[in-house]
């Protein structure tokens, strides 16, 4: 008989070592194990920034799924960019193109897009899809963005931010999904997994 005080792995996967991520699902409750992609994610010519972040997310939940001693059933995966009009803003490099952005950003409004994928290795299935969230940014004296970037914050966030962070204190407001300025479209990859079989939030009380 198999050990009984073992415990099994759970079968979701996140394709992605963003803590903010894994906050996410873990906050609802989710049971989950982490498994960051390798994969590039670099623009291709002629891309829309749906079609990269829709394209990313599955491959990146595909990737992660195809590895031989990988466990698990339901695969995600998710990428998300800064959109300031049509240019995608990645994660700075340095101080000064913090700034810059930062700069680009202030007092107007800019466009958040994530893209979700899950993957059912057993059925080969993919469901993916993208989610835009508009922000407005306050006014910024250069006092404040030197002051936010010597925090350390903005280095690993796309568009040199972080909303569920210090740099909350540059948003005046938000049309759309708070969950997916901070990296994954919450209520909708919920949905997903519910309709896939993955999980079941609560149980009928009746």
């Amino acid at each position: 008989m198999p050990n009984q005080n073992v415990t099994l792995p759970p079968d979701i996967v996140l394709a992605s070592a963003s803590p903010r991520r894994c906050e996410l699902l873990a906050r609802i409750g989710i049971r989950f194990t982490v498994e960051p992609s390798r994969v590039s994610e670099e623009v291709l010519p002629g891309e829309t920034p749906e079609e990269h972040v829709v394209r990313l997310s599955r491959d990146k939940a595909r990737e992660v799924a195809q590895r031989p001693a990988m466990p698990g059933r339901w695969f995600i995966g998710s990428d998300t960019i800064v959109l300031r009009d049509d240019s995608i803003l990645g994660k700075p490099r340095d101080a000064a193109e913090a700034a810059a952005m930062l700069r680009s950003l202030a007092g107007r409004r800019h466009r958040v897009l994530s893209g979700y994928a899950v993957f059912d290795r057993q059925s080969g299935a993919t469901v993916s899809g993208a989610v835009a969230t508009a922000v407005r940014f306050k006014e910024l004296t250069e006092e404040e963005i030197a002051g936010y970037i010597a925090t350390g914050e903005p280095f690993d966030k796309a568009g040199a931010y972080a909303i569920q962070g210090i740099g909350v204190f540059m948003v005046l407001g938000i049309e759309g999904s708070y969950t997916n300025v901070v990296g994954l479209p919450l209520c909708e990859v919920v949905e997903v997994l519910e309709r896939l079989g993955a999980v079941k939030l609560f149980e009928n009380p009746l």
